[in-house]
């Protein structure tokens, strides 16, 4: 083995060491990763987020999955020759698009991504928000009063069935897809569905795969990332215009998420590969982590 081979080799047994104190520290916790993204499109950024899941489950944390799909939804709908509009980020939804919504995201995607789980020895099961009622939702109206459609806001959840999967030894992959009384279906924001399944199962962790470095100052400036902040940081950041634009959307997720008791939230680039394996068992890290620390 030459030199260089065994430099090398050393630097892997090094990242193993470092990982321990983090592997035991999380051991049996529970992590949802929101997935979507660029990561869900490229095969090997895809690839390298299953290996990231699987790994998670075999060192001994339970890492449940809700995936996003709007890419998908969108070219979908364009194949039938329908249109898709949105309003502030969310996709007005009329009945037809509920169904091709709940049809693409419970089952090409949903079935893939167990598909790929179970090709690297994970046992794991698609369901909806609509199976055992884990999510039931009312009509979403905005804040200008404007009807979106089957836009769902989830008001209460249900954690039957994933716990059950949990104590099973399955990883769940929950598409974002939700019921009302009446038993109508309705899409739901993927990254609030996240964040309402985390708190209702008291996650540990709640990780959102982005497009971005991580949370930033400024949106264009990849240099800015705010590597660690607190709830009442993220909060005052808004108020005082430093957090702004797009990545308000993005930080009122992660606060949502600790509001309804997660431990912390990470935001990463899911354009690196293994960003969630870099993240957790790193010391320094490499997207934004905010926790709870200060929040009232």
């Amino acid at each position: 083995m030459t030199t260089h081979t065994v430099a090398q080799e050393i630097l892997k047994a090094e990242t193993l060491i470092e990982a321990i104190p983090y592997i035991r520290r999380f051991a049996g916790a529970i992590a949802v990763v929101k997935y979507g993204g660029s990561a869900m499109i490229n095969p090997e950024l895809k690839k390298a987020v299953i290996e990231d899941i699987a790994m998670l489950k075999y060192i001994g944390l339970k890492p449940v999955v809700v995936h996003g799909g709007g890419a998908e939804i969108s070219n979908h709908l364009a194949r039938l020759g329908k249109k898709s509009v949105f309003i502030d980020g969310l996709r007005v939804t009329d009945e037809e698009t509920a169904l091709v919504a709940e049809m693409v995201l419970s089952g090409s995607i949903g079935k893939s991504l167990v598909d790929n789980l179970e090709q690297v020895g994970i046992k794991a099961v698609g369901i909806s928000g609509k199976d055992g009622r884990t999510f039931l939702c009312e009509k979403k109206i905005d804040e200008q009063g404007r009807d979106l459609g089957f836009v769902g806001e989830i008001r209460t959840v249900d954690t039957t069935l994933v716990d059950s999967l949990l104590k099973s030894n399955f990883v769940p992959v929950l598409s974002p897809v939700g019921v009302d009384a009446e038993g109508n279906t309705y899409n739901i924001n993927a990254d609030y569905a996240a964040s309402a399944i985390a708190g209702a199962l008291s996650a540990q962790k709640l990780i959102f795969l982005t497009d971005v470095e991580g949370i930033l100052k400024d949106k264009d400036d990849p240099s800015t990332i705010i590597r660690t902040l607190t709830h009442d940081e993220a909060v005052s950041y808004i108020e005082q215009g430093i957090i702004k634009g797009g990545m308000i959307p993005k930080v009122q997720c992660c606060l949502d998420g600790l509001e309804k008791g997660v431990e912390s939230v990470h935001v990463l680039d899911g354009r690196l590969p293994h960003a969630i394996l870099l993240e957790i068992f790193t010391t320094r890290g490499i997207g934004t982590m905010v926790t709870g620390e200060n929040a009232s």
